[in-house]
């Protein structure tokens, strides 16, 4: 059987995901979620389909995916309901990230090699002028 989730405002669902109202509705205007209207109130209602895409936003954010990347992501669930081709990009934009990364590590290894260089010159420098 299954247990279909309310449908949960704005301001829960931000509550719920430690994000504010501003960043959903954000992601709204970018194409990435899609609020139900309810009828007779004036206000965003989001379903299970939102709370999952949502949870995806955030986990490619994470990630360090950017939001058209994000979003052509999961909008290819609704192309491919196999999820071949979602997976493909996924796999796809992932090897191009860990690249990025990857470069980044290396960047920041020269980096720190370079600053504990420095503070050996410098602590030394400091020493020499101390004893003096």
């Amino acid at each position: 059987m299954v247990v279909e989730q309310p449908l949960v405002s704005i301001s829960n669902l931000a509550e719920e995901f430690l994000i504010t109202p501003r960043t959903i509705r954000y992601y709204e205007e970018m194409g990435l979620l899609t609020p139900v209207h309810h009828e007779k109130m004036s206000q965003r209602l989001y379903g299970a389909r939102e709370r999952a895409r949502l949870k995806l936003i955030l986990r490619g954010k994470r990630l360090g995916f950017s939001l058209s990347e994000i979003k052509e992501m999961i909008n290819l669930y609704d192309i491919d309901r196999t999820e071949g081709l979602q997976l493909e990009r996924a796999v796809a934009y992932g090897e191009k990230r860990l690249q990025e990364l990857e470069e980044k590590i290396q960047e920041f290894t020269l980096l720190k090699a370079e600053l504990l260089d420095y503070h050996q010159q410098f602590t030394e420098l400091l020493k020499k002028c101390t004893e003096e």
